[in-house]
């Protein structure tokens, strides 16, 4: 059994600072990189430093220097860097057997069965049919391709600012660019309930959820007739953990129910207790017929699942679902670690009071900054939104890169998206080390304030 305490860090000793970041090692390491690798993240491209090593809440990089992780690598390592029991789970599994493409292991049937008692769901709605894969794009276009298989229906319908993937099928359920092209035949987009930003100039809860029922249209009036599935986040990850009011999960399910769609959740982000739940359609009692998972499902091992109903299940047969590298002994091993460390730590519990935590001091510093327009989350999954006037709710952009950067330099790595600051803490922070980075964000937008004349 691993020491309960191994992730601990006194607070009064990180982070640790000693040479301006990037420091020498980083801009020299990244450089040699870069001449090869194209399409840095924007968390590279504004902050290029090299890591060297990760312990449980902390980074170091190449040049020394110690980081509050406020990141999770990106929603993916909520059990900490090296996990104990995930890194020796995966040892021993790449010790044993590393691939043997589809073939059942020992390994991935206890996977199976874990996943099939705590998934969601009774009867024929228990999502306990399965696929593994290794990315959650891969995941999302097998959910796709389910969905098609079990309806003989061909049209999907998505969000606004919602994000699912970079591969065909999941690029055309989302925003496009002008270097995409034309979005994929038989795909829609819908408003979101973002009410901070309605884009039907509503106000929640007099609206009656207009946003949801305004699907109805989209289908009569867009589509054919024929929609496979409706496809949502249950919180928005890229957009800026936009979280939706209470009841529009719920009538998004009951549309699907009424016109014979599909509703799929797209939880690569948001499983593992990343909310406060292992999964966050919990949140609404509300049980999708299809389900990815990924991200926190490995703690950064590559590994991700596509889950059915019951009902559906047997349609996985017809896409010729199976994968080279999906459901590997070593990925297997991950997953299942990472399941039993999330329930052996009570880490949904974890999550749930430190977002409570987080938003509060979160709440408090909306109501001192002129730039902070507003903040939000649920769990461990959280955003701060900068504006130009808190008024006109212009996007302030140019201060979203100053106060991301300014805090890195301080030793907070985190994630930027443009005006929106993202922070997916992960789920094993104590509470004294998650407030010294709130102190840290604080300062870094003070300090961004008196330099573009707002203080």
């Amino acid at each position: 059994m691993y020491d309960k305490n191994w992730a601990y860090v006194d607070p009064n000793t990180v982070p640790q600072i000693k040479v301006c970041p990037p420091g020498p090692r980083s801009r020299e390491i990244h450089s040699r990189a870069a001449r090869y690798m194209k399409g840095y993240s924007s968390q590279v491209q504004l902050f290029p430093v090299v890591f060297q090593s990760g312990r449980g809440c902390t980074l170091t990089d190449v040049d020394g220097n110690v980081y509050i992780d406020f990141s999770s690598g990106i929603y993916v390592t909520g059990l900490g860097h090296c996990h104990p029991k995930v890194t020796e789970a995966v040892q021993k599994a790449a010790g044993e057997l590393m691939n043997c493409h589809d073939f059942t292991t020992p390994i991935k049937m206890r996977l199976l069965e874990k996943l099939a008692s705590i998934s969601m769901g009774e009867g024929r709605k228990k999502l306990n049919g399965m696929q593994l894969y290794d990315s959650g794009t891969t995941a999302v276009e097998a959910g796709l391709r389910v969905m098609r298989a079990a309806t003989g229906k061909f049209e999907f319908i998505s969000f606004h600012r919602d994000f699912h993937g970079k591969t065909m099928g999941a690029v055309a359920l989302a925003r496009l660019d002008a270097s995409q092209g034309l979005r994929a035949p038989g795909f829609y987009l819908v408003p979101r309930a973002y009410c901070y930003r309605c884009e039907f100039h509503q106000t929640y809860p007099e609206c009656d959820l207009l946003c949801a029922e305004y699907i109805r249209t989209v289908i009569k009036e867009e589509t054919s007739g024929r929609v496979a599935g409706i496809v949502l986040e249950p919180v928005q990850g890229w957009a800026g953990s936009i979280v939706p009011p209470d009841g529009w999960i719920q009538k998004i399910r009951a549309i699907c129910d009424e016109l014979g769609i599909l509703l799929m959740a797209d939880e690569v982000l948001t499983c593992m207790a990343r909310t406060g739940k292992m999964f966050a359609m919990e949140h609404w009692n509300t049980v999708p017929d299809v389900m990815t998972l990924g991200k926190g499902f490995g703690n950064g091992f590559p590994v991700t699942a596509m889950l059915v109903s019951e009902e559906h299940k047997e349609a996985i047969e017809k896409i010729s679902a199976s994968t080279s590298y999906g459901g590997n002994p070593m990925a297997c091993a991950a997953a299942l670690a990472s399941i039993e460390v999330i329930e052996e730590e009570n880490l949904c519990e974890r999550s749930a009071h430190l977002g409570k935590l987080l938003l509060g001091r979160m709440k408090e510093m909306e109501s001192r900054y002129t730039i902070i327009g507003e903040t939000r989350g649920l769990g461990c999954l959280l955003g701060i939104e900068l504006v130009k006037d808190k008024a006109t709710k212009e996007p302030f952009e140019q201060a979203g890169r100053l106060v991301y950067q300014k805090a890195f330099r301080k030793g907070l790595a985190w994630i930027p998206a443009g005006h929106i600051l993202r922070m997916s803490p992960p789920l094993i922070m104590e509470d004294d080390l998650a407030l010294k980075a709130m102190d840290i964000i604080e300062e870094s937008i003070y300090e961004a304030e008196k330099e573009l004349g707002y203080a």
